[in-house]
């Protein structure tokens, strides 16, 4: 197989009822990519399901010894990628046809090295909230302290950047802080304001126990280094964005 433009990075754990369409979504988009499924100690049939996929060149199936968390296996994956660039999506979620090409012209066009995507909210079945969560066209740091409006599965990156930031944390929100950290670095990232990733709202997610998730994002604020006032006031500001956007 040749360099993939994209490497896609699944994590999943016990994810048989959701990982197919997931999957299926990947081989849709129409760039060159290649998918590495790290399963992190899957105890159900999610190997079982991933077999109908062997043997495919852009296809890679990974488990971990031991159970790692999503932090440390989607590292994994970006150490083994081949990519230039670097897409993540969890296990859950799904993708519409054209994300990855929408994405990848941005970033070409702009330089940024990292662009995301708006995302609708999906119920546990897969049927639609009628729920939309947008995005802005240009995404600063400032910006991002106050609401995190980058979700992971949207997310493409360009390896070097994932390789220099990678995922830490698994007590907070990890993703967020790495976000924070690129953003630091590269001052903005590019936003696509549409609904190429469908967000699955299960009940499994991090950010469903809602005190448990604000408790995780004033850790994000601590670990980025920011004293207890500071990490308060942004945490009011996060906490009035996902007010308004849950109800």
């Amino acid at each position: 197989m040749n360099k993939p433009q994209v490497s896609v990075i699944m994590p999943v754990y016990n994810g048989e009822k959701y990982i197919k369409q997931a999957v299926e979504s990947v081989f849709a988009q129409e760039v060159s990519t290649e998918l590495l499924v790290i399963d992190d100690g899957s105890t159900d049939h999610t190997e079982k399901v991933l077999s109908a996929y062997k043997g495919r060149e852009d296809f890679r199936y990974l488990k971990n010894k031991e159970n790692m968390g999503a932090a440390r296996s989607r590292n994994r994956g970006v150490q083994e990628a081949r990519g230039e660039y670097i897409a993540f999506l969890d296990a859950d979620d799904w993708w519409e046809k054209g994300k990855l090409t929408a994405q990848l012209e941005l970033l070409e066009k702009t330089g940024y090295v990292l662009c995301s995507t708006g995302r609708e909210l999906m119920k546990a079945d897969g049927t639609d909230t009628g729920r939309y969560i947008p995005v802005k066209e240009k995404i600063l740091y400032r910006d991002l302290l106050k609401h995190n409006s980058i979700n992971c599965s949207s997310v493409v990156i360009r390896r070097e950047a994932a390789l220099e930031f990678p995922m830490e944390h698994d007590d907070s929100h990890e993703d967020y802080i790495t976000w924070l950290k690129v953003l630091r670095k590269y001052g903005c990232a590019g936003g696509i304001n549409l609904p190429y990733l469908k967000y699955r709202l299960s009940e499994g997610g991090k950010s469903r126990n809602k005190l448990k998730s604000a408790a995780m994002t004033y850790r994000v604020y601590r670990y980025a280094g920011y004293g207890h006032v500071k990490s308060c006031l942004f945490f009011v500001s996060y906490a009035v964005h996902g007010i308004l956007k849950y109800f």
